[in-house]
């Protein structure tokens, strides 16, 4: 079964992403959670089925949390991810052009 979901990008958390339903928007989503993400950026809207790979998610507990409790909430990778990247960037941001 596909669903449209709309993706809301959080302003105090990088790479924080909130997955709605797009006919639900953020009806279903806790005052807390909205509370403690800010207020949600709609970044776009996705059509999201068992088929589709979705980069960071797996899209069967995407389609799950969405069935379940209105809302999926993606959290920032671990720091560790962001330093093993760090040097790459770095030599990429001193490259010149």
């Amino acid at each position: 079964m596909k669903r449209i979901c709309s993706i809301y990008r959080s302003p105090l958390k990088r790479e924080m992403y909130l997955y709605v339903l797009k006919a639900d928007a953020l009806r279903r989503v806790p005052e807390g959670l909205l509370a403690a993400f800010g207020a949600p950026q709609h970044a776009f809207d996705l059509v999201l089925s068992e088929e589709r790979a979705l980069a960071r998610e797996d899209i069967h507990k995407v389609l799950e949390n969405l069935d379940r409790q209105g809302f999926h909430l993606q959290m920032p990778p671990a720091e560790e991810e962001y330093i093993q990247h760090l040097p790459e960037e770095l030599l990429r941001m001193n490259d010149p052009l």
